[in-house]
C-alpha cells in the first residue's frame, strides 16, 4: 500500500500539470485567434472642391457606410479585433490628441486607425489612414490612397482597397511577440 501512495500522487501531479498546460494553451490560442486590437476612429471629411451643389448630406452617408465597411472588413480579415473607444464627448476626435490616445489604450487596444478624406476636385479624392501603436505612442503607418470619382461605387472600391492593404501590411500576431 505504501508503494501504491506514491503512485497516485504522480499521476495526480500528472493530470493536473496536464490539465494546467491545456488551459494555458487554450489562452494562448484564444489570443492569437483574437487578433491585434485596434481602435478606429471614424475618419473626417474635408471637400474642397468648389462644387456649386452643396453635397454635405451625400458625402456624410457616404463616410458613414466607408467607416462601417471598414470597421466589419477588418475584423472580418482575421488579423484584427476592432476597438470602439468610448470618447467623452463622442464621437472620438483626433483633435482629442493625446486623449485620445489614452482612452483607445485604456478601451484595449493595442493600435489606433484615424485618417480623413479630402476631395480636392470633382474628380479626385485622397483617403489618409494613420496606425499608430499605443504601447510606443510611433506611427506605425502613414499612407495617402487616391480615388477617383464621387460615387457610391468609388468610395466602396477604395473601403475595399483600404482594408485590404491594412490587413496585409498589419503584422503576423505582433501583440504576442511572435
Amino acid at each position: 500500500m505504501a508503494r501504491s501512495l506514491p503512485r497516485i500522487t504522480a499521476l495526480t501531479l500528472c493530470a493536473a500539470a496536464i490539465g494546467h498546460l491545456t488551459i494555458a494553451l487554450g489562452f494562448a490560442a484564444d489570443a492569437e485567434t483574437a487578433g491585434i486590437a485596434i481602435a478606429i476612429v471614424d475618419f473626417t471629411y474635408v471637400d474642397t472642391s468648389g462644387e456649386v451643389l452643396d453635397r454635405r448630406a451625400e458625402h456624410e452617408v457616404r463616410l458613414s457606410v466607408f467607416m462601417s465597411a471598414l470597421k466589419d472588413d477588418l475584423a472580418a480579415g482575421g488579423k484584427f479585433r476592432v476597438i470602439v473607444p468610448a470618447c467623452r464627448p463622442d464621437p472620438c476626435s483626433r483633435s482629442t490628441g493625446s486623449e485620445l490616445l489614452k482612452t483607445a489604450h485604456a478601451a484595449g487596444a493595442d493600435f489606433l486607425l484615424v485618417g480623413g478624406i479630402h476631395k480636392m476636385s470633382t474628380l479626385v479624392q485622397w483617403a489618409k489612414a494613420e496606425v499608430i501603436d499605443l504601447r510606443s505612442g510611433q506611427i506605425v503607418l502613414d499612407k495617402i490612397f487616391t480615388f477617383r470619382r464621387d460615387t457610391d461605387q468609388a468610395w466602396r472600391r477604395s473601403e475595399e482597397f483600404i482594408s485590404n492593404e491594412l490587413i496585409t501590411l498589419a503584422p503576423s500576431n505582433e501583440v504576442n511577440g511572435q
